[in-house]
């Protein structure tokens, strides 16, 4: 943690997340390479529950989705669906691959407020059921990675 008190707090990493074109396969294969079964694949919730915007606007961007328990954080996979978004693009520009570590936080205006005075910018906003999240494209800040900030309801003390 910084000095200040101000970084995100210790051990509140969550996930790391790669991004596929076929998140079947990938499940299948992490999961024989894991030596578990397959976790169940969800796709999120359409833009009227799940108020996502990307780069400022309103979009239909949606996903399949698969998480594997790792313990302290999880495996996610993402197979973007849907209109434009931060794993769309990822998926295009790069190709499959890691796409963000999660942090869950407690305040997430003032996460959001400390990563942009360091340079980071606020890319994408959702909500999911108990929370929402932010993804912060960490590069300008120095982070080499984007960064997704995780609030859940109980996190916040609701």
């Amino acid at each position: 943690m910084s000095e200040t008190g101000e970084g995100l707090l210790p051990g509140a990493a969550a996930q790391v997340a790669v991004v596929v074109h076929d998140i079947e396969r990938a499940a299948a294969a992490y999961a024989e390479l894991l030596g578990v079964e397959a976790p169940k694949i969800i796709e999120t919730e359409g833009p009227e529950k799940s108020n996502v915007r990307y780069r400022g606007r309103p979009t239909d961007a949606r996903a399949k989705l698969a998480f594997f328990d790792l313990g302290p954080i999880s495996l996610e996979l993402i197979e973007p669906i849907g209109g434009p978004s931060v794993s769309r693009d990822h998926l295009d520009r790069h190709g499959e691959g890691i796409h963000h570590v999660a942090f869950r936080v407690g305040a997430m205006d003032e996460a959001l407020e400390r990563l942009a005075a360091r340079g980071a910018e606020c890319v994408q906003t959702g909500a999911f059921p108990g929370g929402r999240y932010a993804y912060v494209d960490g590069a300008p800040a120095g982070l080499g990675a984007l960064i997704e900030l995780l609030e859940h309801a109980e996190d916040r003390g609701i």
